[in-house]
């Protein structure tokens, strides 16, 4: 089960690594991923977006290509559009990526610093908190019977009054199933839930 409170001590121990902030992606599942952090000047987040610079950045397609680590500064890979040279001008001056998990859920995580470039033992440290932060946020755990039985119930259209007479409990218990299960899939609707069960055939 999913630990909120472990995860956000475990999400921290990143931060004296990335001086100049991070980007975090969680199990990326057909673009998106399950969870996603930020930590960089909101000024280059800005840029960043409105530019659509994720489409050219030379780290997503590394990402996706490749599982371990790199610098920024691995010249084996190409920057075509500049993006490194651009984020230079916010304060990034050097980083690091590490790539986790298979393709259809992979992990991405960039953290930069302005001062100097990631040293070896950094970025197997990196490495390991990655994985660890994976793994702790896996979407595929599996769900209770109830908590199966009450998103199904819902995911086929009846209303909870219905649900809960159709499962012969009260509405108070079915909203808990309900609640347990956004829990396991990190959803924050029972919606989101019903789709990330089903993506994670648990539906």
């Amino acid at each position: 089960m999913f630990e909120q409170r472990l995860f956000d001590e475990e999400l921290k121990k990143l931060d004296p690594y990335a001086e100049a902030g991070y980007f975090l992606a969680l199990h990326i599942r057909f673009t998106s991923p399950v969870m996603m952090f930020q930590t960089y000047d909101p000024a280059w987040i800005n840029h960043y977006t409105e530019n659509g610079y994720v489409l050219r950045d030379p780290m997503t397609a590394w990402s996706f290509s490749a599982t371990g680590t790199t610098r920024w500064s691995n010249r084996r890979i190409p920057d075509p559009f500049g993006i490194f040279k651009k984020a230079r001008q916010f304060g990034l001056n050097y980083g690091a990526t590490i790539s986790h998990g298979p393709i259809r859920s992979r992990t991405v995580c960039s953290m930069a610093r302005s001062d100097r470039e990631f040293e070896d033992h950094e970025m197997a440290e990196l490495a390991r908190l990655v994985a660890i932060l994976h793994d702790m946020s896996d979407p595929r755990q599996r769900l209770t019977k109830a908590q199966t039985q009450a998103l199904k119930c819902i995911a086929d259209g009846m209303r909870h009054a219905a649900a809960a007479e159709f499962l012969g409990i009260s509405e108070s218990a079915l909203k808990l199933r309900l609640a347990g299960a956004r829990d396991r899939l990190l959803a924050r609707t029972t919606a989101e839930a019903i789709q990330r069960a089903k993506e994670n055939n648990l539906l």
